[in-house]
Parts: structure tokens; C-alpha cells; sequence
């Protein structure tokens, strides 16, 4: 693999970080804008603060609730609203999946055709023709980083199948990361939403469209994550930790955007399709076995040998704080983690060997696969599923 110098960087026009910085949300509001359709998840009294305050901007918001993962039907169901209800704007106030369906609920309320046109993968991936409706995105997790990314995750419940919805045009018009709406999550969503962050810092800095803003951004992702995630599980009112994981999962945004994600997301994609297993926990379960497996594959390669490896001992050694750790210590490391975290084997949520072939052949066709640093077989594919039961 080799350090791409030719590279694009794109992000959210404006990005707010910081405590607090999402009561001040209406003042980035453009004079004339009275009618915003508001997504949120079902505790909509937890951000009761910040509609107050845009209710006194002279704002006129109608809410929309998203519960569980956006899928099509529900994405069809907001742009409608958001149609019917003549919206000049969207802002989405919750997790990852809050934000996606705002995110393509822009999209689709401003473009004439069927989400499944536009849908990668199991649509025509027709490209978006005009721009989408104004779209702020405020996150109450940290993990998914997709405040700062150009696409929206959508389930099929038909296919069982996760894809996305991308388009330049997506990009968030501003994204308010707040690590004071963070504080309430509980320990087990905390640990979902930053292995989630950990994982799209790690695959960005080993991908094949790695480069060197990406790279720096990512190591500095990664350090937060080292010394906070385990401090933010134990102790959620930790407010250094979660100001650290908030930064991490933003960071972690900005880095898939950029470069591309490889085998956990691959994977995590179709298995989130087929099984209710919350993204993070996937992504989790897998890390240590796709980075222990890439690691193999690697030093079987001498062409990409060097590089590779060296970006792998790169991450041991920010993850370990060891400046002498191997590209092996890693693979502990996150093991460990996920022992800490309590974090239950796939076979919990219903995963066994009989999906492993359905699982394979959909994986090995998913976009994020592309980014991986080197290609795994079927068998390297059912080992690391076997692994993560």
C-alpha cells in the first residue's frame, strides 16, 4: 500500500465542538428559514433545552421520530413529511441513525425520485441532481461520526441488507458536536458508539486510499480513544472522557469521509442487514480478528510488506502507549478492550455458522471492502467470523 499524494478532503461547511455549543444551534439558522421538520429519537425531553431556545428564534419545528435504525420505508416517510409539511430545513438532534435519516431525508425531499434510485448496491445508485434541503446535524452519541460524512446508512428490510445513500451533496451544512449531550448514554451504548469510532479510525489509516491529512487526523483520533473509552464506560460523568470520545468519533467522520473504511465495515454492513446486532458491537466483536488477519496477510505479501506493517505498528503503539509494541500488541490490546467493555460474542444476538456463507458472499461485494489494505479470502472470512461468536 502506498501513501496516496493525489487526494480530496470534504466536510460539513461549518463544524461546532465543544461544551455546550449546541444551545446556540438557531444563530446558525439563515434569516428567513421559519419551517424546520426536527428529527429525534423517542427522549426528545433530553434536548427540550435546545428547541426552546429555537422556538424563540421564531422557528416553527415539526417533530419526526426515528426509533431503531433509519430503513427505507422510514426515509421515504420523513422526506414526505418534510414535503407536506412545506420544510425549508432539516435538523437531526440524536444517534447515528437520527442523523442518517435526516441526512437522506434532505436528500430525497429535494430530488424527484425513489429512494431505490439513488440506493447503492440493491438500487440503480442514480447520482442526486439537485441539492438537498439545509441539514444540521447534532449528535447525542459518539461513535458513528457521521455528522461530518456524505452518506446515510439505510437498512433494507427486504433484502436484509445495510446500504448507503451517497452523494457529495451530503455533507452537512453544519455539524454541532456537543460532548455534554453525550453524558446520559449508558455504559453499554457507550461502548457500542466508541468501538464504532475506534474501528473508523483504525481502517481509514490502513486503507488504500490512505494520505497524509487523513493519517494525522486519525492519530490524534486514536489517542483519544486509547485513553478515554475505557474512562467514559466506567465512569460516564467523566467529562475530559467524553469530550475525548466526542472528539474521537468526529474525528473518526472525518476520516471515513476522506479515505475509505475495509473488512469490519464490509462485514458489519451485511451482518447489521441480517441480524439485530447493534453496529458497534459488530464492529467490535470483529476488530481484533480483521486486524490479526490483515496483519497475516500482510507479511505474506513483500510488495506491500513495509508500509503496511508499519501503519499497523503505527496504531499498536498509539493504542498501547508502547513506542516499542509490535503490530501484534494491537491485536491484544483490543481484545482486552472488548473484555473490559463487557462485550458479548455475536453468537448472543443469533449469529452461527449456518449464515456464515450468505455472510461471506454479501461481504465480499460490500463498498467498504474495496478499502481494505489487502484482499481476504473466504476462508480468512469464515475464520474471523467463527473467531467473533
Amino acid at each position: 500500500m502506498g501513501l496516496s499524494q493525489t487526494f480530496e478532503f470534504a466536510t460539513a461547511t461549518r463544524i461546532l465542538f465543544g461544551p455546550g455549543v449546541s444551545q446556540h444551534l438557531a444563530e446558525y439558522i439563515k434569516p428567513g428559514i421559519t419551517r424546520v421538520l426536527l428529527l429525534t429519537g423517542s427522549r426528545i425531553d433530553r434536548i427540550r433545552s435546545i428547541i426552546d431556545r429555537m422556538e424563540t428564534h421564531k422557528v416553527e419545528m415539526t417533530p419526526f421520530t426515528v426509533k431503531g435504525e433509519p430503513t427505507v420505508d422510514l426515509v421515504r416517510k420523513a422526506a414526505r413529511k418534510a414535503r407536506e409539511t412545506d420544510s425549508e430545513m432539516i435538523i437531526s438532534i440524536g444517534g447515528g441513525s437520527v442523523l442518517d435519516a435526516g441526512k437522506a431525508a434532505a436528500a430525497l425531499a429535494a430530488n424527484p425520485h425513489d429512494i431505490m434510485d439513488y440506493l447503492e448496491v440493491i438500487g440503480r445508485g442514480e447520482v442526486l441532481t439537485e441539492q438537498p434541503l439545509p441539514f444540521f446535524a447534532v449528535p447525542t452519541t459518539a461513535g458513528t461520526g457521521t455528522e461530518v460524512t456524505r452518506n446515510a446508512v439505510i437498512t433494507s428490510l427486504e433484502k436484509k441488507v445495510k446500504v448507503s445513500l451517497r452523494h457529495a451533496f451530503m455533507l452537512p451544512d453544519l455539524a454541532a458536536v456537543d460532548p455534554l449531550l453525550t453524558h446520559t448514554m449508558p455504559p453499554p451504548v457507550t461502548a457500542s458508539t466508541g468501538l464504532d469510532a475506534l474501528s473508523q479510525l483504525i481502517e481509514p489509516y490502513v486503507s488504500l486510499k490512505a494520505n497524509p491529512l487523513v493519517d494525522s487526523i486519525c492519530r490524534e483520533g486514536l489517542k483519544c480513544a486509547s485513553r478515554s473509552l475505557k474512562k467514559a464506560f466506567d465512569n460516564g460523568d467523566d467529562p475530559q472522557a467524553r469530550e475525548d470520545m466526542a472528539l474521537a468519533s468526529l474525528f473518526s467522520g472525518l476520516a471515513l469521509a476522506n479515505a475509505k473504511l475495509g473488512a469490519v465495515h464490509g462485514i458489519a454492513g451485511p451482518m447489521g442487514g441480517m441480524f439485530q446486532i447493534p453496529h458497534g458491537v459488530i464492529c467490535g466483536r470483529l476488530l481484533p480478528w480483521v486486524f490479526e488477519a490483515n496483519i497475516k496477510t500482510v507479511e505474506k505479501m513483500t510488495a506491500v510488506n513495509s508500509d503496511s506493517l508499519s501503519r499497523f505498528q503505527d496504531i499498536a503503539q498509539i493504542l498501547t502507549g508502547d513506542k516499542n509494541a509490535g503490530a501484534e500488541d494491537g491485536i491484544e490490546w483490543l481484545k482486552n478492550l472488548c473484555e473490559h467493555l463487557h462485550l458479548p460474542g455475536l453468537s448472543a444476538y443469533g449469529l452461527s455458522e449456518e449464515a456464515f456463507p450468505e455472510l461471506v458472499q454479501k461481504s465480499q461485494k460490500a463498498s467498504s471492502m474495496k478499502g481494505n489494505p489487502v484482499v481476504l479470502n473466504r476462508d480468512e472470512l469464515y475464520a474471523i467470523l467463527a473467531k467473533s461468536l
